[in-house]
């Protein structure tokens, strides 16, 4: 009798055993006063910086561990190509300039007026050349004069009007200046010029490597001298702010989530001290959740990334590490997703 007894008492231990456990998961998902508790990590955030121009690396004003700040110089690389280049470019833009210059402006007083006396000379020509043969036309009417001698007036005549007319088509251009499609090309060609001497400038200035923001040196990846590459990883640096930690929201809580609602984050290192933050954003799509933050038999579970906004972050809350976060308590409503 005693052996069925015990098996009926198994029997029973063990529905009571599952429910035991599920409402453990059940609490571990809830604080005791009914505000949601999520787990996640804080963002790494880092950025690789490198030159965006080719050269030789000058100096390097950090090393690995230094905290910078932003717009802090990096490393420079040796600019005596740069200045070489910019100085090029500047001369050209300027020699061109100056040929648009002269363009706008047309031709010199001194042009036109030597220009005009040589209508008046080729003008004067002209009539000589036409009394000439006017004389020489008298005279063939009383054979006094070969024909000959008439067709050679008549032909001085003619190129005396020729050359006339090509003075004054000289004077008129001499007077207009130059054409508009020149002076547009001139005008073209100086924007070039410009634009190219700007390019050089720029290089000289992406010669310097500057922070972009509050950070920590995480790599430094080459020593002074080294001929680089434009693009080459120099440092890699983790920013300081903003932070963020990402958790994951299960569809049942999505409506207890929205962003701006303040959250609690705690640490393993400051149990009893949370950090303050909100909710910055909710993803608008489902997604597994990540292997390193959840136990084996939640992996699989489809869940909702949201972003949490740390708002007095100290240097004991560093990247990657691992935070719980406790919600205001509040019913579940409709989902809620998106928000900067």
């Amino acid at each position: 009798m005693t052996r069925p007894i015990v098996k009926r008492s198994l029997l029973l231990a063990v529905p009571l055993l599952i429910v035991a456990v599920a409402a453990y998961v059940l609490w571990r998902g809830r604080a005791t006063d009914g505000a949601p508790v999520y787990y996640g990590n804080v963002d790494i955030r880092e950025v690789t910086l490198g030159f965006r121009v080719a050269g030789r690396v000058a100096t390097l004003a950090v090393d690995e561990g230094d905290a910078v700040q932003a717009g802090q110089e990096l490393g420079r690389l040796d600019v005596t190509p740069l200045e070489l280049e910019l100085n090029e470019a500047r001369a050209n833009a300027g020699a061109i300039g100056r040929r648009l210059a002269l363009l706008q402006a047309g031709f010199r007083p001194e042009e036109i007026a030597q220009s005009r006396a040589t209508v008046a000379e080729r003008r004067a020509a002209l009539v000589n050349a036409d009394q000439v043969l006017k004389r020489q036309e008298a005279l063939r009417d009383t054979g006094a004069v070969a024909q000959r001698v008439y067709d050679e007036a008549l032909a001085a005549r003619d190129e005396a009007q020729a050359r006339l007319a090509a003075a004054q088509a000289s004077l008129a251009q001499f007077e207009r200046g130059y054409r508009a499609q020149e002076v547009a090309e001139g005008e073209a060609n100086h924007k070039r010029a410009i634009a190219v001497a700007a390019q050089a400038e720029q290089r000289l200035g992406d010669a310097v490597l500057l922070a972009p923001a509050d950070g920590i040196v995480l790599t430094r990846a080459v020593e002074p001298g080294t001929i680089l590459a434009a693009g080459t990883p120099v440092f890699t640096v983790s920013l300081r702010a903003p932070v963020w930690a990402r958790i994951y929201v299960g569809e049942p809580d999505l409506g207890r989530v929205a962003p701006g609602d303040e959250v609690l984050l705690y640490t393993d290192s400051r149990p009893d001290r949370p950090y303050h933050g909100r909710i910055g954003y909710v993803s608008p799509t489902a997604e597994f959740t990540p292997k390193n933050v959840e136990t084996p038999d939640l992996r699989t579970a489809l869940v909702y990334r949201a972003r949490v906004v740390v708002t007095d972050p100290d240097p004991q809350l560093r990247q990657g590490m691992p935070v719980t976060v406790r919600t205001s308590a509040r019913p579940a409503t409709a989902g809620h997703s998106g928000g900067p």
